[in-house]
């Protein structure tokens, strides 16, 4: 006895986790829509398509809690059909199908014709850059690349998503001008790691010609560089950056730590000396750039001496964006054959020491802004207020600007002009010019 009544062979899709996986439910919704299939994203629907993420413990726990969640819910009658597809999936698809047998299907990463086989859709070649978005309709996530070939010691990407793979540049600009037709004003660039783009297509690192080639679309008003890597970076991409008014002056490069040792044992192919000296080029070549990091505590063998170095880096560095995260061991990696020797209250407490100098620094950085003009996109209204950002921020990471909606009348998805009046750690507050 069904419990509820839904429309009847509604596909509903789920997702966890990255950007990247965002981006994989986009394409899946497209490649549905085509096919004539009913398809929404994160509503009801007798039919589940669940995007899972294996990257780090906490988000296989919550891919296996939803999961569960949903054989509950078609254990009772509320839905038909789970499919699991995503990184957890792709890493752990034997122990998932023995240990949770009644999902009707587990597909990995590479296996999007298989999917929509079993969803009754047919894969389209020819829908490049056909995606539903399920962003807020003026930025939209723009996948460069898929898998990596780092040899990160902590990291179990390359076992989930393969080698790298670049996507050539004719096809990317076909997606963005597909979105910028439907209104998207802002693409975020990711890929595992950006600065590797076009070795495989091209022999050549080629980010800087992806720009070149992206700024032409019409309407897209900001390109975004997310998840850069510092060994071997293209420094003419910084010139591209400071050259064309579209490209924000921001760049996310994951450093993960700063300790010789730490960086050594992690397989990082770089020094503290390399970075340092990078960061500065970086600074040098765009001076007011926007650098977000994000760093590990508690990797094996990691000693209060390197946690100190660590500490008294983020103060000198004064980065404008910093997230920090605790180690997770993960099996299969290099790392798993060390010892996770340190403890989990010592990782959180290292962590939040970190965060704790990084609200500091973020605070004394935006009391600077304090009436100063800034260009700001809005995402969304949000009580009393709509929430915008600066090209120095991305979106759902970084620090939002709060204008408020009782004094003015402002369009989400429109740029507007803003003085800054007051300022937090991480929030500013201004007015419209």
């Amino acid at each position: 006895m069904r419990t509820k009544t839904l429309k009847k062979n509604r596909i509903n899709v789920v997702t966890l986790g990255c950007s990247k996986n965002v981006y994989d439910s986009e394409v899946l919704m497209g490649q549905l829509k085509a096919s004539g299939k009913d398809v929404v994203h994160e509503e009801e629907g007798n039919i589940v398509v669940i995007n899972t993420c294996g990257f780090i413990n906490n988000a296989k726990e919550e891919s296996v809690n939803t999961i569960l969640e949903f054989m509950q819910k078609k254990e009772a009658g509320d839905v038909d059909k789970v499919f699991v597809t995503g990184c957890l999936s792709e890493r752990y698809k034997p122990d998932l199908q023995k240990e949770i047998p009644n999902v009707d299907q587990y597909f990995g990463t590479t296996e999007l014709p298989g999917l929509l086989k079993a969803l009754g859709a047919d894969y389209k070649h020819e829908l490049i850059g056909e995606r539903l978005t399920t962003t807020p309709k003026n930025y939209a996530y723009l996948k460069i690349a898929e898998g990596c070939d780092r040899p990160c010691s902590f990291c179990a990407i390359p076992i989930m998503r393969g080698k790298h793979r670049s996507t050539p540049i004719e096809e990317l600009v076909t997606e963005a001008e597909k979105l910028a037709s439907n209104g998207v004003k802002e693409l975020v660039l990711i890929a595992q790691d950006l600065t590797y783009y076009g070795l495989d297509l091209y022999k050549k690192r080629n980010l800087a010609e992806l720009l070149e080639a992206l700024v032409k679309v019409d309407g897209i008003e900001w390109i975004r560089l997310h998840y850069a890597f510092p060994t071997g970076f293209p420094m003419d991409v910084l010139d591209v950056m400071n050259r064309e008014p579209k490209i924000c002056n921001y760049l996310d490069i994951p450093l993960q730590h700063i300790s010789d040792s730490i960086l050594k044992s992690m397989r990082r192919g770089t020094t503290k000396e390399k970075t340092t000296k990078l960061l500065k080029e970086f600074r040098e070549k765009v001076p007011n750039i926007t650098i977000r990091t994000t760093l590990i505590v508690g990797y094996p063998g990691e000693t209060e001496e390197d946690f100190q170095e660590l500490k008294q880096w983020v103060e000198e560095m004064r980065f404008e964006r910093l997230g920090c995260f605790t180690y997770s061991h993960e099996e299969n990696t290099h790392a798993y054959n060390l010892k996770d020797d340190v403890p989990e209250d010592v990782k959180i407490d290292r962590a939040n020491q970190i965060m704790e100098i990084q609200s500091q620094i973020s605070w004394e950085l935006n009391q600077q802004k304090i009436g100063h003009t800034y260009k700001v996109v809005i995402d969304r209204k949000e009580g009393n207020y709509f929430v915008g950002r600066t090209e120095f921020d991305s979106p759902d990471v970084d620090n939002e600007v709060l204008i408020d909606a009782t004094k003015t009348y402002l369009k989400t998805g429109e740029f507007a002009t803003v003085k800054i009046t007051e300022a937090e750690d991480f929030d500013l507050y201004a007015e419209v010019v």
